[in-house]
């Protein structure tokens, strides 16, 4: 998007014929390799450039579709759902941030957080946190500051309440939780601010996988609740991003 406003800026300043500024505003809006078509214009139209999904797809695939990317300016690359050997081998071809954690790659620096606020990403258990770690970074890549709040679930309900100042001036918060999912009702409850709610897989038989926790957070009876996908870490952190940076965007536009 920042391209394209520099283009038109210059036109508005005289610096860039009006015919040099269509031609670069239509480049081609995708690179086709054959196997994926590379979406260019994603940032243009999201604000955000397209994220390479790595399940499924062989390290030289990604490396060519990083590699693509990388080649019209965009950076940082995101690779979600990364294997560790997949990334080890991207790693050996472009520059790569492996988080084994959160099994997500990031190809270039970490920008300058420019949200309007903080994101807060917190956790029922520990062993949510890895699905919390890819909602961090996803948000980390996409220019927000981030706290992490883990293990605050409600089995211990005062571990939560000791972040209460956090709590309350975060601009979005995302919890992530399996078992019952009662972390966002709690946090819903006592925040202002919208409230990602994310189930994880996490739990015992009678949890089925996660649907348990979706289905609690589909219940929720706190207003200002949205829910993703079970295990879906990155859409929640790049649902808060969004969130977190529409004043900014209502800013731009008032120029």
């Amino acid at each position: 998007m920042s391209d394209v406003r520099n283009i038109l800026e210059q036109v508005r300043d005289g610096t860039l014929r009006v015919e040099d500024a269509l031609l670069a505003l239509k480049q081609e809006p995708f690179a086709d390799l054959g196997y994926a078509k590379v979406d260019l214009h994603r940032a243009i139209r999201q604000g955000a450039a397209e994220v390479v999904y790595g399940a499924g797809k062989t390290p030289e695939q990604i490396v060519g579709i990083v590699e693509t990317l990388r080649g019209h300016g965009v950076s940082p690359v995101l690779v979600t759902r990364l294997g560790a050997e997949a990334a080890e081998q991207v790693g050996a071809h472009v520059p790569l941030a492996y988080h084994a954690q959160a099994r997500l790659g990031i190809s270039g620096d970490l920008p300058e957080p420019d949200g309007v606020g903080r994101i807060v990403v917190a956790t029922g258990g520990t062993s949510d946190i890895p699905v919390a770690e890819e909602a961090a970074l996803t948000a980390e890549a996409l220019g927000n500051e981030v706290t992490r709040l883990y293990d605050v679930g409600v089995a211990g309900l005062h571990r939560l309440l000791a972040h209460a100042d956090e709590i309350m001036n975060a601009s979005v918060i995302i919890a992530v939780a399996g078992m019952e999912g009662a972390l966002a009702s709690v946090i819903g409850g006592l925040a202002e601010c919208p409230v990602i709610a994310v189930p994880t897989s996490v739990g015992y038989g009678a949890s089925f996988g996660g649907v348990s926790a979706l289905l609690s957070m589909l219940n929720s009876c706190a207003s200002g609740v949205s829910v993703v996908n079970i295990d879906n870490g990155f859409g929640a952190g790049f649902l808060a991003s969004r969130i977190n940076h529409i004043g900014q965007k209502n800013a731009d536009l008032s120029r």
